[in-house]
Protein backbone atom coordinates (compact mmCIF):
# COMPACT_ATOMS: atom_id res chain seq x y z
CA UNK A 1 0.00 0.00 0.00
CA UNK A 2 1.63 2.93 -1.49
CA UNK A 3 2.39 6.22 0.59
CA UNK A 4 0.79 8.83 -0.79
CA UNK A 5 2.56 11.99 0.97
CA UNK A 6 4.63 13.39 3.49
CA UNK A 7 5.85 11.48 6.76
CA UNK A 8 4.67 14.46 9.05
CA UNK A 9 1.20 15.38 6.59
CA UNK A 10 -1.65 16.91 8.29
CA UNK A 11 -4.42 14.54 7.61
CA UNK A 12 -8.01 14.67 7.81
CA UNK A 13 -8.10 12.87 10.49
CA UNK A 14 -5.45 15.16 12.44
CA UNK A 15 -8.05 18.51 11.81
CA UNK A 16 -10.85 16.52 13.33
CA UNK A 17 -8.95 15.18 16.10
CA UNK A 18 -7.33 18.24 16.85
CA UNK A 19 -8.31 22.27 18.50
CA UNK A 20 -8.50 20.51 21.60
CA UNK A 21 -11.59 18.50 21.27
CA UNK A 22 -12.83 16.59 24.47
CA UNK A 23 -13.02 12.89 24.16
CA UNK A 24 -14.69 10.74 26.82
CA UNK A 25 -13.65 7.29 26.86
CA UNK A 26 -15.00 4.28 28.57
CA UNK A 27 -11.64 2.23 29.07
CA UNK A 28 -11.49 -1.03 31.32
CA UNK A 29 -14.49 0.36 33.46
CA UNK A 30 -12.98 3.95 34.04
CA UNK A 31 -13.99 7.10 32.57
CA UNK A 32 -11.08 9.30 30.84
CA UNK A 33 -11.38 12.79 29.99
CA UNK A 34 -8.70 13.09 26.65
CA UNK A 35 -7.42 16.57 24.96
CA UNK A 36 -5.89 15.70 21.84
CA UNK A 37 -3.25 18.26 20.94
CA UNK A 38 -3.14 21.14 18.88
CA UNK A 39 -2.65 20.77 14.97
CA UNK A 40 0.77 20.76 13.76
CA UNK A 41 2.15 18.69 16.59
CA UNK A 42 -0.44 16.17 16.81
CA UNK A 43 1.26 14.28 13.53
CA UNK A 44 4.62 14.80 14.87
CA UNK A 45 4.77 12.56 17.75
CA UNK A 46 8.56 11.72 17.91
CA UNK A 47 9.32 9.35 21.28
CA UNK A 48 10.75 10.93 24.02
CA UNK A 49 14.17 9.63 24.48
CA UNK A 50 13.90 8.55 28.06
CA UNK A 51 11.61 6.36 27.26
CA UNK A 52 14.58 4.00 26.09
CA UNK A 53 17.20 2.18 28.03
CA UNK A 54 20.14 -0.21 27.26
CA UNK A 55 19.17 -4.10 28.14
CA UNK A 56 22.40 -4.60 29.74
CA UNK A 57 22.37 -2.29 32.29
CA UNK A 58 18.74 -3.36 33.81
CA UNK A 59 19.43 -5.87 36.58
CA UNK A 60 17.87 -9.27 36.34
CA UNK A 61 14.29 -9.03 38.04
CA UNK A 62 12.49 -11.72 36.88
CA UNK A 63 11.42 -13.93 39.24
CA UNK A 64 10.18 -17.37 39.11
CA UNK A 65 8.05 -19.32 42.18
CA UNK A 66 9.55 -22.56 42.93
CA UNK A 67 7.01 -25.26 42.08
CA UNK A 68 5.85 -27.85 44.84
CA UNK A 69 4.68 -31.41 44.42
CA UNK A 70 1.18 -30.29 43.31
CA UNK A 71 2.41 -27.53 40.64
CA UNK A 72 0.61 -27.70 36.80
CA UNK A 73 4.47 -27.68 35.03
CA UNK A 74 3.12 -28.46 31.24
CA UNK A 75 2.72 -25.79 28.44
CA UNK A 76 0.47 -25.44 25.57
CA UNK A 77 1.22 -23.41 22.60
CA UNK A 78 -1.47 -22.43 19.89
CA UNK A 79 -0.31 -21.84 16.84
CA UNK A 80 -2.20 -19.29 15.07
CA UNK A 81 0.46 -17.46 12.52
CA UNK A 82 1.57 -13.66 12.66
CA UNK A 83 -1.56 -12.19 11.71
CA UNK A 84 -0.38 -12.14 7.67
CA UNK A 85 -3.37 -11.74 6.42
CA UNK A 86 -3.60 -8.23 8.01
CA UNK A 87 -6.09 -7.90 10.33
CA UNK A 88 -5.87 -4.50 12.00
CA UNK A 89 -8.19 -1.79 13.48
CA UNK A 90 -8.27 0.54 16.67
CA UNK A 91 -11.85 -1.36 18.15
CA UNK A 92 -12.09 -3.13 21.45
CA UNK A 93 -15.11 -5.37 21.99
CA UNK A 94 -13.78 -5.82 25.57
CA UNK A 95 -13.48 -2.78 27.03
CA UNK A 96 -15.31 -0.69 24.46
CA UNK A 97 -18.17 -2.64 22.95
CA UNK A 98 -20.04 -0.99 20.05
CA UNK A 99 -17.73 2.03 19.85
CA UNK A 100 -15.88 2.03 16.46
CA UNK A 101 -12.47 3.52 16.33
CA UNK A 102 -12.79 4.04 20.04
CA UNK A 103 -8.80 2.96 21.17
CA UNK A 104 -7.70 5.53 18.86
CA UNK A 105 -4.79 3.08 18.00
CA UNK A 106 -3.95 0.12 16.04
CA UNK A 107 -4.10 -3.48 17.33
CA UNK A 108 -3.15 -6.40 15.60
CA UNK A 109 -4.96 -9.48 15.97
CA UNK A 110 -4.42 -13.42 15.20
CA UNK A 111 -7.10 -15.83 16.06
CA UNK A 112 -10.97 -15.15 15.64
CA UNK A 113 -11.08 -13.63 11.74
CA UNK A 114 -14.01 -11.00 12.49
CA UNK A 115 -13.28 -9.53 15.60
CA UNK A 116 -14.30 -5.80 16.06
CA UNK A 117 -16.13 -3.13 17.90
CA UNK A 118 -19.30 -4.83 17.37
CA UNK A 119 -17.82 -8.46 18.00
CA UNK A 120 -20.37 -10.45 20.45
CA UNK A 121 -20.01 -14.22 21.93
CA UNK A 122 -22.19 -15.84 19.11
CA UNK A 123 -20.04 -13.68 16.32
CA UNK A 124 -16.60 -15.12 17.68
CA UNK A 125 -18.19 -18.49 17.73
CA UNK A 126 -19.80 -18.26 13.61
CA UNK A 127 -16.00 -16.74 12.63
CA UNK A 128 -13.04 -18.33 11.14
CA UNK A 129 -9.61 -18.26 12.81
CA UNK A 130 -5.92 -18.17 11.58
CA UNK A 131 -5.52 -20.93 14.45
CA UNK A 132 -4.07 -24.45 13.17
CA UNK A 133 -6.25 -25.99 16.34
CA UNK A 134 -9.16 -23.86 14.94
CA UNK A 135 -9.36 -22.51 18.82
CA UNK A 136 -11.77 -19.08 17.73
CA UNK A 137 -10.23 -17.23 20.51
CA UNK A 138 -9.64 -13.23 19.86
CA UNK A 139 -5.99 -12.52 20.65
CA UNK A 140 -5.13 -8.85 20.09
CA UNK A 141 -2.81 -6.74 20.55
CA UNK A 142 -1.12 -2.55 20.11
CA UNK A 143 1.52 -2.95 17.06
CA UNK A 144 5.16 -1.50 17.27
CA UNK A 145 6.12 1.25 14.10
CA UNK A 146 9.08 2.82 13.18
CA UNK A 147 9.12 6.24 13.03
CA UNK A 148 12.51 8.25 11.57
CA UNK A 149 10.82 11.03 10.73
CA UNK A 150 11.21 10.11 7.05
CA UNK A 151 9.22 9.15 3.98
CA UNK A 152 8.37 5.60 4.98
CA UNK A 153 7.44 2.99 2.89
CA UNK A 154 3.85 1.13 4.71
CA UNK A 155 4.83 -3.04 4.86
CA UNK A 156 1.24 -3.76 6.20
CA UNK A 157 -0.93 -6.28 4.31
CA UNK A 158 -3.73 -4.77 2.00
CA UNK A 159 -6.49 -4.28 3.94
CA UNK A 160 -9.93 -5.81 3.41
CA UNK A 161 -12.63 -3.69 1.17
CA UNK A 162 -14.57 -0.87 3.47
CA UNK A 163 -17.78 -2.84 2.25
CA UNK A 164 -16.17 -6.15 3.54
CA UNK A 165 -15.57 -4.40 6.45
CA UNK A 166 -19.06 -3.10 6.94
CA UNK A 167 -20.45 -6.70 6.39
CA UNK A 168 -18.57 -8.05 9.03
CA UNK A 169 -19.90 -5.32 11.89
CA UNK A 170 -23.31 -5.61 10.29
CA UNK A 171 -23.01 -9.20 10.62
CA UNK A 172 -21.72 -8.95 14.48
CA UNK A 173 -25.06 -6.62 15.11
CA UNK A 174 -27.29 -8.66 13.69
CA UNK A 175 -25.71 -12.24 15.75
CA UNK A 176 -25.96 -10.44 18.89
CA UNK A 177 -29.76 -9.48 18.69
CA UNK A 178 -29.96 -13.01 17.17
CA UNK A 179 -31.65 -15.51 19.78
CA UNK A 180 -28.91 -17.93 20.96
CA UNK A 181 -29.12 -20.78 23.28
CA UNK A 182 -26.62 -19.88 26.56
CA UNK A 183 -25.24 -22.51 28.15
CA UNK A 184 -23.56 -23.11 31.61
CA UNK A 185 -20.13 -23.94 30.92
CA UNK A 186 -19.30 -27.85 32.17
CA UNK A 187 -15.34 -28.04 31.50
CA UNK A 188 -14.72 -24.90 33.97
CA UNK A 189 -16.40 -26.65 36.93
CA UNK A 190 -14.14 -30.30 36.37
CA UNK A 191 -11.41 -30.51 39.01
CA UNK A 192 -8.70 -33.26 38.63
CA UNK A 193 -9.93 -35.61 36.85
CA UNK A 194 -8.38 -39.86 36.67
CA UNK A 195 -6.79 -40.77 33.58
CA UNK A 196 -9.41 -43.52 33.06
CA UNK A 197 -12.02 -41.13 32.88
CA UNK A 198 -10.47 -38.25 30.28
CA UNK A 199 -11.75 -40.26 27.46
CA UNK A 200 -15.41 -40.08 28.50
CA UNK A 201 -15.07 -36.83 29.81
CA UNK A 202 -13.51 -35.63 26.36
CA UNK A 203 -16.48 -37.23 24.69
CA UNK A 204 -18.86 -35.92 26.04
CA UNK A 205 -17.33 -32.34 26.41
CA UNK A 206 -17.44 -32.43 22.73
CA UNK A 207 -20.80 -34.04 22.82
CA UNK A 208 -22.07 -31.04 24.79
CA UNK A 209 -20.62 -28.42 22.11
CA UNK A 210 -22.12 -30.32 19.50
CA UNK A 211 -25.42 -29.71 20.67
CA UNK A 212 -25.43 -26.16 21.58
CA UNK A 213 -24.56 -26.01 17.92
CA UNK A 214 -27.86 -27.92 16.63
CA UNK A 215 -30.21 -26.05 19.07
CA UNK A 216 -28.84 -22.47 18.16
CA UNK A 217 -29.61 -22.88 14.99
CA UNK A 218 -33.38 -24.21 16.35
CA UNK A 219 -33.69 -21.70 18.09
CA UNK A 220 -33.01 -19.13 15.25
CA UNK A 221 -35.77 -20.70 13.07
CA UNK A 222 -38.31 -21.25 16.19
CA UNK A 223 -37.93 -17.76 16.90
CA UNK A 224 -38.01 -16.61 13.42
CA UNK A 225 -41.75 -18.04 13.53
CA UNK A 226 -42.59 -16.89 16.82
CA UNK A 227 -42.55 -20.18 18.11
CA UNK A 228 -41.80 -21.32 22.25
CA UNK A 229 -38.08 -21.31 22.52
CA UNK A 230 -39.03 -24.15 25.91
CA UNK A 231 -39.93 -26.32 22.45
CA UNK A 232 -35.58 -26.55 21.97
CA UNK A 233 -34.71 -25.65 25.81
CA UNK A 234 -36.33 -28.45 27.20
CA UNK A 235 -34.97 -31.40 24.73
CA UNK A 236 -31.68 -29.77 24.95
CA UNK A 237 -31.48 -29.84 29.06
CA UNK A 238 -32.42 -33.75 28.58
CA UNK A 239 -29.41 -34.33 26.26
CA UNK A 240 -27.09 -31.91 28.75
CA UNK A 241 -28.46 -33.60 31.67
CA UNK A 242 -27.27 -37.60 29.78
CA UNK A 243 -23.82 -36.36 28.97
CA UNK A 244 -23.25 -34.21 32.66
CA UNK A 245 -24.34 -37.46 34.53
CA UNK A 246 -21.77 -39.74 32.37
CA UNK A 247 -18.72 -36.88 33.09
CA UNK A 248 -19.46 -37.01 36.63
CA UNK A 249 -19.80 -40.52 37.20
CA UNK A 250 -16.36 -41.25 35.07
CA UNK A 251 -14.83 -37.94 37.06
CA UNK A 252 -15.60 -39.69 40.53
CA UNK A 253 -16.77 -36.27 42.22
CA UNK A 254 -14.50 -33.92 40.10
CA UNK A 255 -17.47 -32.29 38.80
CA UNK A 256 -18.80 -29.51 40.43
CA UNK A 257 -22.65 -29.83 40.71
CA UNK A 258 -23.41 -26.42 43.14
CA UNK A 259 -25.24 -24.94 40.31
CA UNK A 260 -27.55 -26.42 37.46
CA UNK A 261 -25.16 -27.43 34.50
CA UNK A 262 -28.17 -28.85 32.39
CA UNK A 263 -30.55 -26.38 31.83
CA UNK A 264 -29.73 -23.46 29.41
CA UNK A 265 -31.57 -20.37 28.44
CA UNK A 266 -32.22 -17.71 25.82
CA UNK A 267 -29.83 -14.69 25.16
CA UNK A 268 -31.20 -12.10 22.46
CA UNK A 269 -32.31 -8.10 22.94
CA UNK A 270 -35.10 -8.84 25.31
CA UNK A 271 -33.14 -11.39 27.36
CA UNK A 272 -29.61 -11.76 29.29
CA UNK A 273 -29.07 -15.86 29.22
CA UNK A 274 -27.79 -17.23 32.23
CA UNK A 275 -26.24 -15.21 34.90
CA UNK A 276 -22.19 -15.85 34.25
CA UNK A 277 -21.26 -12.06 34.12
CA UNK A 278 -21.54 -11.35 30.76
CA UNK A 279 -22.63 -7.99 30.91
CA UNK A 280 -20.67 -6.47 28.19
CA UNK A 281 -20.68 -8.84 24.83
CA UNK A 282 -23.59 -8.97 23.51
CA UNK A 283 -27.01 -7.56 26.10
CA UNK A 284 -29.84 -5.42 25.26
CA UNK A 285 -27.88 -2.21 24.72
CA UNK A 286 -27.09 -3.25 21.30
CA UNK A 287 -29.82 -1.71 19.80
CA UNK A 288 -29.24 1.26 21.68
CA UNK A 289 -25.71 1.28 20.34
CA UNK A 290 -27.04 0.72 16.85
CA UNK A 291 -29.48 3.68 17.39
CA UNK A 292 -26.40 5.64 18.14
CA UNK A 293 -24.27 5.12 15.29
CA UNK A 294 -27.48 5.70 12.86
CA UNK A 295 -27.78 8.95 14.36
CA UNK A 296 -30.86 9.08 16.73
CA UNK A 297 -29.63 9.25 19.98
CA UNK A 298 -29.29 6.31 22.25
CA UNK A 299 -26.68 5.25 25.08
CA UNK A 300 -24.69 2.88 23.02
CA UNK A 301 -23.24 -0.18 24.20
CA UNK A 302 -20.71 0.97 26.66
CA UNK A 303 -19.10 -1.06 29.83
CA UNK A 304 -20.46 -0.27 33.68
CA UNK A 305 -19.30 3.06 34.84
CA UNK A 306 -16.95 2.32 37.99
CA UNK A 307 -14.44 5.42 38.48
CA UNK A 308 -14.00 8.84 36.94
CA UNK A 309 -10.22 9.74 36.74
CA UNK A 310 -11.16 12.89 35.16
CA UNK A 311 -14.07 15.73 34.79
CA UNK A 312 -15.78 15.82 31.65
CA UNK A 313 -14.86 19.08 29.91
CA UNK A 314 -17.19 20.86 28.69
CA UNK A 315 -16.98 20.52 24.57
CA UNK A 316 -17.35 16.19 23.65
CA UNK A 317 -17.95 14.32 20.86
CA UNK A 318 -19.28 10.71 21.18
CA UNK A 319 -16.27 8.15 20.88
CA UNK A 320 -18.72 6.47 18.55
CA UNK A 321 -18.03 9.36 15.71
CA UNK A 322 -13.74 9.04 16.22
CA UNK A 323 -12.09 8.35 12.55
CA UNK A 324 -10.87 5.45 12.05
CA UNK A 325 -7.41 4.41 10.32
CA UNK A 326 -6.34 6.43 6.87
CA UNK A 327 -4.88 4.72 3.80
CA UNK A 328 -1.56 4.01 5.47
CA UNK A 329 -2.71 2.25 8.73
CA UNK A 330 -2.53 5.71 10.89
CA UNK A 331 -4.94 6.53 13.35
CA UNK A 332 -5.06 9.28 16.07
CA UNK A 333 -1.10 10.58 15.48
CA UNK A 334 -0.33 6.78 15.49
CA UNK A 335 2.03 7.03 12.42
CA UNK A 336 5.09 5.38 11.56
CA UNK A 337 6.14 1.66 9.51
CA UNK A 338 4.01 -1.06 10.94
CA UNK A 339 6.38 -3.72 12.17
CA UNK A 340 5.19 -7.44 11.53
CA UNK A 341 6.12 -9.37 14.25
CA UNK A 342 9.06 -11.75 13.87
CA UNK A 343 7.34 -14.63 15.57
CA UNK A 344 4.10 -14.75 17.73
CA UNK A 345 3.93 -17.70 20.72
CA UNK A 346 0.97 -18.05 22.49
CA UNK A 347 1.49 -20.44 25.36
CA UNK A 348 -0.30 -21.44 28.28
CA UNK A 349 1.63 -22.43 31.45
CA UNK A 350 0.46 -23.88 34.73
CA UNK A 351 0.73 -22.79 38.34
CA UNK A 352 3.67 -23.81 40.54
CA UNK A 353 1.26 -24.73 43.28
CA UNK A 354 -1.93 -26.35 42.39
CA UNK A 355 -3.33 -28.18 39.48
CA UNK A 356 -5.17 -25.59 36.87
CA UNK A 357 -8.73 -25.79 35.95
CA UNK A 358 -10.41 -25.48 32.56
CA UNK A 359 -11.54 -21.48 31.15
CA UNK A 360 -14.99 -21.40 31.00
CA UNK A 361 -16.05 -19.90 27.02
CA UNK A 362 -15.63 -16.54 26.62
CA UNK A 363 -13.59 -15.16 29.49
CA UNK A 364 -12.38 -11.84 29.17
CA UNK A 365 -9.17 -11.13 30.12
CA UNK A 366 -7.12 -7.55 29.92
CA UNK A 367 -3.45 -7.98 30.77
CA UNK A 368 -1.59 -4.05 31.54
CA UNK A 369 -3.56 -0.57 31.26
CA UNK A 370 -3.38 1.35 28.13
CA UNK A 371 -4.53 4.38 29.83
CA UNK A 372 -1.26 4.00 32.35
CA UNK A 373 -1.00 7.62 32.29
CA UNK A 374 -4.35 8.43 33.46
CA UNK A 375 -5.27 5.40 35.55
CA UNK A 376 -1.88 5.34 37.14
CA UNK A 377 0.25 2.52 37.44
CA UNK A 378 -1.67 -0.27 39.47
CA UNK A 379 -2.61 -2.73 36.51
CA UNK A 380 0.77 -1.46 34.31
CA UNK A 381 2.95 -4.15 33.81
CA UNK A 382 6.95 -4.27 32.82
CA UNK A 383 6.48 -5.69 29.28
CA UNK A 384 9.89 -4.88 26.99
CA UNK A 385 12.89 -7.07 27.07
CA UNK A 386 15.38 -8.34 24.43
CA UNK A 387 15.93 -12.15 22.82
CA UNK A 388 18.36 -13.59 25.21
CA UNK A 389 17.49 -11.04 28.34
CA UNK A 390 13.93 -12.78 29.44
CA UNK A 391 15.42 -13.21 33.18
CA UNK A 392 14.67 -9.30 32.83
CA UNK A 393 11.76 -6.98 32.52
CA UNK A 394 11.56 -3.22 31.68
CA UNK A 395 9.09 -0.46 32.05
CA UNK A 396 11.08 1.17 28.79
CA UNK A 397 11.64 0.72 25.30
CA UNK A 398 15.12 -1.70 25.23
CA UNK A 399 17.99 -1.03 22.79
CA UNK A 400 19.16 -4.83 22.13
CA UNK A 401 23.05 -6.23 21.74
CA UNK A 402 23.46 -6.76 18.28
CA UNK A 403 21.58 -10.43 17.56
CA UNK A 404 18.93 -10.11 19.71
CA UNK A 405 15.56 -8.77 19.05
CA UNK A 406 12.90 -6.34 20.70
CA UNK A 407 10.95 -8.72 22.40
CA UNK A 408 7.09 -8.12 24.74
CA UNK A 409 6.17 -10.56 26.90
CA UNK A 410 2.92 -10.49 28.70
CA UNK A 411 1.91 -12.73 31.56
CA UNK A 412 -2.00 -12.30 31.87
CA UNK A 413 -3.93 -12.67 35.24
CA UNK A 414 -4.80 -16.56 36.06
CA UNK A 415 -6.85 -16.35 39.48
CA UNK A 416 -10.31 -16.99 38.48
CA UNK A 417 -13.28 -16.32 40.69
CA UNK A 418 -14.97 -19.46 39.55
CA UNK A 419 -18.33 -17.90 38.12
CA UNK A 420 -18.04 -14.63 36.54
CA UNK A 421 -16.72 -14.59 32.55
CA UNK A 422 -16.54 -10.83 32.88
CA UNK A 423 -16.77 -7.90 35.34
CA UNK A 424 -17.36 -4.27 35.30
CA UNK A 425 -13.71 -2.77 34.89
CA UNK A 426 -12.93 -6.17 33.34
CA UNK A 427 -10.60 -7.32 36.04
CA UNK A 428 -12.17 -8.19 39.45
CA UNK A 429 -13.46 -11.37 37.87
CA UNK A 430 -9.69 -12.72 37.08
CA UNK A 431 -6.56 -11.36 38.77
CA UNK A 432 -3.21 -12.11 39.14
CA UNK A 433 -1.59 -14.84 41.93
CA UNK A 434 0.46 -13.90 44.96
CA UNK A 435 4.21 -13.78 44.66
CA UNK A 436 4.28 -17.36 45.60
CA UNK A 437 1.75 -17.96 42.80
CA UNK A 438 -1.17 -18.84 45.24
CA UNK A 439 -4.42 -17.41 44.43
CA UNK A 440 -6.26 -15.80 47.16
CA UNK A 441 -9.77 -17.30 48.77
CA UNK A 442 -12.44 -17.88 46.68
CA UNK A 443 -10.41 -18.04 43.15
CA UNK A 444 -8.94 -20.81 41.54
CA UNK A 445 -6.28 -21.55 39.07
CA UNK A 446 -6.71 -21.51 35.59
CA UNK A 447 -4.19 -21.80 32.35
CA UNK A 448 -1.78 -18.53 32.13
CA UNK A 449 -1.86 -17.29 28.96
CA UNK A 450 1.81 -15.72 28.17
CA UNK A 451 2.02 -13.84 24.43
CA UNK A 452 5.55 -13.14 23.83
CA UNK A 453 6.36 -10.88 20.33
CA UNK A 454 9.60 -10.60 18.59
CA UNK A 455 10.48 -7.93 16.49
CA UNK A 456 13.13 -7.53 13.96
CA UNK A 457 13.98 -3.74 14.70
CA UNK A 458 17.45 -2.37 13.07
CA UNK A 459 19.90 -1.96 15.84
CA UNK A 460 20.46 1.83 14.24
CA UNK A 461 16.71 2.38 14.85
CA UNK A 462 16.65 1.25 18.61
CA UNK A 463 19.35 3.36 19.38
CA UNK A 464 18.07 6.39 17.46
CA UNK A 465 14.87 5.78 19.58
CA UNK A 466 12.49 5.57 16.94
CA UNK A 467 10.49 2.70 17.39
CA UNK A 468 7.28 3.14 19.13
CA UNK A 469 4.14 1.05 20.86
CA UNK A 470 0.02 2.54 19.40
CA UNK A 471 -1.28 4.29 22.07
CA UNK A 472 -3.61 6.80 23.11
CA UNK A 473 -2.82 9.77 21.68
CA UNK A 474 -2.42 11.25 25.66
CA UNK A 475 -0.08 8.38 26.13
CA UNK A 476 2.51 10.07 23.73
CA UNK A 477 3.77 6.04 23.29
CA UNK A 478 4.77 5.51 26.73
CA UNK A 479 6.32 2.00 26.76
CA UNK A 480 4.48 1.14 30.07
CA UNK A 481 0.81 2.02 28.24
CA UNK A 482 1.53 -1.48 26.87
CA UNK A 483 -1.27 -4.25 26.83
CA UNK A 484 -3.05 -7.58 25.50
CA UNK A 485 -6.55 -8.47 25.45
CA UNK A 486 -7.66 -12.23 25.05
CA UNK A 487 -11.01 -13.87 24.78
CA UNK A 488 -11.34 -17.37 25.27
CA UNK A 489 -13.39 -18.99 22.35
CA UNK A 490 -12.13 -22.33 22.33
CA UNK A 491 -14.68 -25.25 22.06
CA UNK A 492 -14.80 -26.93 25.53
CA UNK A 493 -13.27 -30.26 24.21
CA UNK A 494 -9.73 -27.90 22.82
CA UNK A 495 -9.85 -26.14 26.03
CA UNK A 496 -9.83 -29.65 28.00
CA UNK A 497 -6.53 -30.63 25.79
CA UNK A 498 -5.07 -27.32 27.16
CA UNK A 499 -6.00 -27.99 30.49
CA UNK A 500 -4.95 -32.01 30.49
CA UNK A 501 -1.29 -31.23 28.91
CA UNK A 502 -0.72 -28.37 31.53
CA UNK A 503 -1.54 -30.39 34.52
CA UNK A 504 0.03 -33.60 33.00
CA UNK A 505 3.68 -31.71 32.85
CA UNK A 506 3.50 -32.13 29.00
CA UNK A 507 4.91 -29.76 26.37
CA UNK A 508 2.24 -29.83 23.83
CA UNK A 509 2.14 -27.57 20.41
CA UNK A 510 -1.03 -27.45 18.12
Amino acid sequence: MARTDGRHRVTRRTKILTGGIGLVLAVSGVVVATTVGDVGHASADAVDKSFFVDITTVAPNVKTPPANRFASKGTFTVDCGKNENGHFNPDNFIAQPGIRNGAQHLHDYVGNLTTNADSNNKSLLAGGTTCKNGDKSAYFWPVVRIDTGDEEKSNAPEQPAEADVDAERAAAIQDAVTPRVDCPDVASQLNEVPDQAQSTVDTELDTLDQEADAANAQMADVQAGGGDPATVLNPLKDKRKASIDKIAQAAGGQLDQSQDLATCAVKDQNSDGIDNGDQNSDGPDVKAAQSQRRGRGGKGNRPPETTTSAPAPSTTTSASELPGPDENNEVAGNDGEIQRPATVALTFRGNPVTRVRAMPQFLRVLYGDAKEGANGPANARASWTCTGFEDRLTEKYPICPEGSKVERIHDFPSCWDGKNIDSANHRTHIVFPDANGRCKQGFVAVPQLRVTLTYDIPRAVQTAGQYKVDSFPEEHHNPLSDHDDFANVMSQRIMWRLVNCVNSGRTCNE
